[in-house]
């Protein structure tokens, strides 16, 4: 169950990431209240995670998760370009993750 719990927390670490851009500075008021909530509950389920996973594997399955999903949020919406190095890196981040799931 904590590594489901790690996977969600992962997810709503890319939301509050977007959020936080699309928020404009705090001054956008859904985005705000969407980056506070997010961060609120990705930050809690990682803590709960925590109990069960170590403290290093989780905080790097946690923000791998974060990273990929923003970065893949980013090729999206066409803010960021995917060329075959960012794509190449974002596979091994991905490697990464799976790895350290893996060996735990």
């Amino acid at each position: 169950m904590a590594w489901v719990v790690l996977l969600l927390s992962g997810t709503l670490e890319a939301v509050w990431a977007a959020a936080l851009s699309a928020s404009k500075g705090f001054k956008k008021k859904g985005p705000t209240v969407l980056f506070f909530v997010s961060i609120g509950a990705s930050l809690a389920g990682l803590a709960w995670a925590m109990n069960e996973i170590p403290t290093g594997t989780a905080y790097a399955v946690w923000v791998g998760i974060g990273a990929t999903l923003t970065l893949i949020w980013g090729f999206v919406t066409k803010q960021e370009r995917p060329t075959l190095v960012r794509v190449a890196l974002l596979l091994l981040l991905i490697g990464s993750v799976i790895g350290l799931k893996v060996v735990s």
